[in-house]
């Protein structure tokens, strides 16, 4: 993703022996890159999962209940290709019982309890981009300057980390230039222990996630 970046120079010497004087101005510079790419991401079904009603007496009392597992698909359409990578935002952050960068929340109930949490698992062997004959997936947590060694395992999307693609194996360049991706995931949601939720009512999961495209 290209951002301003701030410059600051100007910095005083304090308390230094010579008798230079130090200029009472400092200088701003502001960058950045406006890039022709584009790239526009969709999931299947409008991005919309529903588990539909979940009756309490399924749920377990002590510990979380684990739902059906969901599988969708991504597709990433590009104007050209360029390198890129994907980052999911959680819209219902500080909602998630489980505390890690894989799980995103689904929410509070009525009382203010966390009501579960889901998770997104990429898998590189379904995975298609442009005529590679195989991909691999890759990642970042230090926002692309350093890349995990390329593989075929499946990657969960974290909120603090760049998932990428890449045509060759273990590789820590990041991902190779692509156009046009489509890939499937699994969506796993987990519902918080019974005990600790408020069943007097109906109870409303409601997560929601925004998918990023970082242009690199």
């Amino acid at each position: 993703m290209n951002i301003l970046r701030l410059s600051l120079a100007g910095l005083a010497l304090l308390g230094s022996a010579s008798s230079t004087h130090a200029a009472s101005t400092a200088e701003l510079t502001v960058t950045g890159l406006i890039t022709p790419m584009a790239c526009t991401p969709v999931f299947s079904a409008g991005g919309v999962v529903d588990f539909g009603k979940i009756s309490q007496q399924d749920l377990n009392e002590t510990k979380s209940t684990m739902l059906p597992l969901k599988t969708m698909t991504l597709t990433v359409s590009c104007n050209s290709a360029g390198r890129y990578a994907l980052r999911m935002r959680d819209n219902r952050d500080g909602t998630a019982h489980v505390n890690s960068e894989i799980f995103y929340g689904f929410g509070l109930d009525g009382s203010g309890n966390k009501i579960g949490v889901y998770s997104l698992k990429f898998d590189p062997k379904q995975t298609v981009a442009d005529n590679a004959a195989v991909i691999y997936g890759t990642e970042s947590t230090t926002g692309g300057v350093a890349w995990r060694t390329s593989n075929s395992n499946p990657i969960d999307m974290g909120a603090r980390s760049l998932l990428g693609f890449t045509e060759a194996l273990g590789s820590t360049a990041g991902p190779s230039a692509i156009q046009n991706l489509t890939s499937t995931f699994v969506l796993e949601a987990v519902i918080n222990a019974k005990q600790n939720l408020d069943l007097s009512q109906e109870v409303q999961m409601d997560g929601s996630a925004t998918l990023e495209v970082v242009y690199l």
